[in-house]
């Protein structure tokens, strides 16, 4: 808690992106198709709010081997918003610039700065992101970074819903955060000492 009796939240976020099970067909790029958003309350240590954001691609389009790795179809994701919405919903409804903000791997926060320069998007993330791969990692003093289903066994903890779903692997993400936080293993420095305690 800061001196405003506000607790610190962290937004925990994994995307899902067109992709192939070779390389894309001429012309196409790999795009957000889902974002899956966890809300952390760091001191309160739980999950307090989940999210999830269909994102239509407009370069791409959903492949079977996307389908059988995700369970997203292209009927699906073309319900979603355009990934410039994705990012304003991202900034305006989740406090995406104000809060920290962590993914595993970089791969999320690289995904993103890619997409928005190419698409000329104003990027929604601030600069306070932490690569929980990494702190995992150290913190359990591994030689190889794990994925996330085997961080999970490592932790003792289950997989909670489909893997490469954006929206779980988002919540689960958040349990091995919750893990280091307990650990006293997640930096300090992450809490936002400035957010309000409402999801």
């Amino acid at each position: 808690m800061n001196g405003n009796g506000r607790a610190p939240l962290l937004n925990v976020v994994d995307v899902e992106a067109t992709c192939w099970r070779g390389s894309p067909p001429p012309g196409a790029v790999s795009e957000i198709i889902e974002i899956g958003l966890t809300v952390v309350d760091l001191a309160a240590r739980e999950r307090v709010a989940r999210h999830r954001l269909l994102v239509r691609p407009a370069r791409s389009a959903v492949s079977e081997f996307c389908t059988e790795l995700t369970g997203l179809t292209q009927a699906e994701v073309d319900t979603g918003v355009d990934f410039a919405e994705a990012c304003r919903q991202l900034a305006a409804l989740h406090r995406a610039g104000e809060r920290a903000w962590a993914s595993w791997g970089d791969y999320d926060r690289n995904q993103f700065t890619r997409q928005c320069a190419a698409t000329r998007t104003p990027y929604p993330f601030g600069r306070r992101h932490t690569n929980a791969k990494a702190v995992f990692t150290e913190a359990y003093g591994l030689r190889k970074r794990p994925g996330m289903a085997q961080a999970l066994k490592i932790a003792g903890l289950p997989l909670e819903g489909r893997h490469h779903r954006g929206e779980d692997d988002a919540w689960n993400i958040a349990a091995l955060v919750l893990d280091l936080t307990g650990r006293g293993s997640w930096p300090d420095a992450l809490g936002d000492r400035t957010d309000q305690a409402v999801p």
